[in-house]
């Protein structure tokens, strides 16, 4: 067994669990049916109960989604978390229904912005407290406040996230506030583990939400993750887990699978080697199917990618794949190329250039006529 000292983080109960504190590592993941079919968000919802979820995420956009919520809230007794974007205001409407409230300080910025940031985060923190609900400050690589990526070196991606994230945390303990986790997230493990571990150093308190957003189709995903949980956790940080990966719904439990499987190898000492994942080779990232994909035909179009693009695995290029508008256009910047997915075309992008839009029947040609003007432009 692996003689593993767990950072002491102050406890955060997100309703019938606790992380932090030395308590187990909870599991987590997110649902990808549209929130409005209840039926399926339900059945979706219980699938990853059974397969031992700790918590379960589900996205809210619209004031139907929170309708929607309300209803689902009826039909199942899992830890249910909510997860907000642009539109925070939501959250006074939702809160009753679920035990944990993830705002993205990268988007706080979209909505009401006359608004001073801090005066959204306390609105959501009094949400929280009126309401029995944990927090979490989640920060995105894709999605940081570009007030803050303004300030340092365009190819420091992590300085960025870290500041929004303790200043964030400095702000809700200011104002007595302490009942949150934070993560922060990137598509790169080595990424994943430098941001990590220097919050860690910074506020060694507060627990940790991991993982690696965007890690793509299983079995890439898994290994991406699990090298930046083994380097973690390993370490004593981290306090609840998701394995993001692309995989059609009824697969969904995979996550969960995959998370506890990743936790118990670190604890039995079952680890790989540190490795540099994917620096001298083709890396496809894509997003974990969720409620905000628009088209259903996004899981198949990755994998397709991935069988597409085997010729090129010995180039050192990255491809994004992403299922939708909120976190597509943002977080395909840093890819060589890459693809975000809307309800009839896929827009295909060079870098942060956008080359036009496609159908989905039109998209791969369109890929690969890129693909190997960036192999010839290399060589």
């Amino acid at each position: 067994m692996a003689d593993i000292t767990r950072n002491v983080t102050r406890p955060v109960r997100i309703g019938t669990i606790t992380i932090g504190a030395g308590h187990p590592i909870a599991v987590q993941s997110m649902t990808a049916t549209k929130t409005t079919d209840v039926p399926a968000t339900v059945a979706l919802v219980q699938l990853m109960q059974d397969a031992g979820a700790d918590v379960v995420r589900i996205a809210v956009d619209s004031k139907k989604d929170a309708v929607a919520l309300a209803e689902i809230r009826k039909q199942t007794s899992a830890n249910l978390s909510v997860d907000l974007q642009e539109n925070y205001r939501l959250a006074e409407i939702v809160a009753p229904h679920v035990d944990k409230i993830r705002y993205n300080p990268g988007h706080l910025y979209h909505h009401e912005t006359e608004k001073p940031w801090q005066e959204k985060v306390r609105y959501l923190a009094e949400i929280a407290a009126n309401h029995d609900c944990a927090m979490r400050v989640g920060v995105n690589c894709g999605s940081v406040d570009p007030a803050k990526k303004e300030k340092f070196n365009p190819e420091d991606s992590i300085s960025p996230m870290l500041e929004s994230a303790l200043e964030h945390c400095e702000f809700l303990d200011s104002i007595d506030f302490t009942r949150y986790c934070v993560s922060l997230k990137d598509s790169d493990p080595a990424k994943v583990i430098e941001a990590n571990t220097r919050f860690a150093e910074a506020r060694p308190d507060i627990p940790l939400h991991l993982g690696v957003t965007e890690a793509g189709m299983p079995p890439d995903g898994v290994v991406k993750t699990r090298i930046a949980f083994e380097q973690l956790i390993g370490r004593g940080i981290g306090d609840t887990v998701r394995v993001s990966l692309t995989i059609a719904n009824h697969r969904k439990g995979e996550e969960i699978e995959a998370g506890r499987g990743i936790i118990d190898d670190i604890y039995a000492g079952r680890v790989r080697s540190v490795v540099n994942f994917n620096l001298d080779s083709l890396n496809i990232i894509s997003c974990p199917s969720c409620s905000r994909v628009e088209n259903e035909a996004f899981v198949d179009l990755a994998e397709q990618v991935r069988e597409m693009t085997q010729y090129a695995k010995e180039h050192a290029i990255t491809i994004a794949v992403m299922g939708c508008r909120v976190n597509g256009p943002g977080e395909t910047d840093d890819a060589d190329l890459g693809l975000w997915c809307g309800p009839k075309v896929v827009n295909l992008k060079r870098g942060t250039e956008a080359l036009g839009a496609f159908a989905y029947d039109e998209i791969l040609p369109k890929l690969k006529s890129e693909l190997d003007q960036l192999i010839a432009s290399k060589a």
